[in-house]
This record gives structure tokens, sequence and C-alpha cells, in this order.
């Protein structure tokens, strides 16, 4: 099934959303799979970079929202609305910026950077608070599929450590937990 980026980032935000919601107040200082941070950090990086990255990156303007310090389910829930209505909004999704690849438009830079994110950032949030670890498997296999194939790359940007070894058999979810170079 061929889903448009908006389709695909209202899915994938839901499910954070959802995962989020549902962190009891006492595990967000949990420790979460990337190194140094907590469940809140898991937050806390996606409300950060994401809108710095594709909202202000191609000038549109973005209104504060909650502190994921007070507040990191409705903080996801303000940033995943933003980048929902930029993806709705045709003129906006069409908005062209530059990056250090060159010109993209926002609906791109969502699509090759915030998707995956989303995805992985939802195992790492689970895995932090004991929650379902579960992943859309199409979404994986879509993700696992276009990081294998630019794995020197992705290596040599210092966003990923080290694959993590599993068995030959292992499913696709499991290999793109590992591939990120976590622990799954």
């Amino acid at each position: 099934m061929n889903q448009s980026t908006s389709d695909r980032f209202r899915r994938l935000a839901a499910t954070f959303g959802e995962r989020a919601r549902a962190v009891p107040p006492e595990r967000w200082d949990d420790p979460a799979p990337c190194e140094g941070w907590v469940a809140r950090d898991v937050v806390r990086h996606m409300v950060d970079w994401m809108p710095a990255m594709v909202l202000d990156g191609a000038g549109i303007a973005r209104p504060d929202g909650p502190s994921v310090d007070d507040d990191p389910a409705d903080a996801w829930d303000h940033l995943a609305r933003m980048l929902q209505s930029a993806l709705d909004d045709p003129a906006v999704a069409a908005t062209s910026f530059q990056m250090r690849m060159g010109t993209v438009t926002v609906e791109h830079a969502i699509a090759t950077f915030c998707l995956g994110d989303v995805l992985v950032h939802t195992w790492d949030l689970a895995r932090a608070t004991g929650l379902d670890e579960s992943l859309d498997p199409d979404e994986v296999h879509r993700l696992l599929g276009g990081m294998e194939a630019m794995d020197e790359a992705l290596r040599s940007s210092g966003h990923y450590g080290p694959c993590v070894e599993v068995s030959a058999d292992a499913d696709e979810l499991t290999r793109l937990i590992a591939f990120t170079g976590r622990r799954p």
C-alpha cells in the first residue's frame, strides 16, 4: 500500500502519542536505550530538533507549546499537530528550503528524517518504560531496507553506533533495532 507522507506521519505520530500518554508518571526518568538518556529525553529530542530542522528551516512560524519537563505527552502532541498541519496543507508541504544535502520540501524533510525517528524512538520510549515495543511492520520493513542500503553513510554520520549482532533468522524489528546500535 502506497500511503502519503501525511498519512504515514499521522499513523506513526499517533502511536508515539499513545505510548507517551501511557507512560506512568514515575517512569519518565527511567533510562532509555540511547546512552545517557531517560524516557523524557526521547520526547525532548524530537520536540527540540524536528521543528528546528523542518519548520524553522522552511521559515514556518511555530507557536510555543507545553514543556517536555512539565508534560512530555502534551509536548509531543503539540509538535505532532504542527507537523501534521504542515503536511496537510499542500502549499506548506511543498515549501522548499535549503539543507546540507540540497534543496528539499517540508514534506520530503519529514518523510526522510522524521518518520524513521518517530518509529525508532517509539521503540525507545516503550523499552524505557515497559510498554508495548511492537512497531508497524510495514514501516519497519521500509525503514530497514532504506537504512541497510545506506549503512556506510549512516555510520559515518555519527548518529548511529555500531550494528548489534543478532541471529540470521531475527525478525525485521529486531534487525532494525540492532542496525541502529540498540540492543533488542
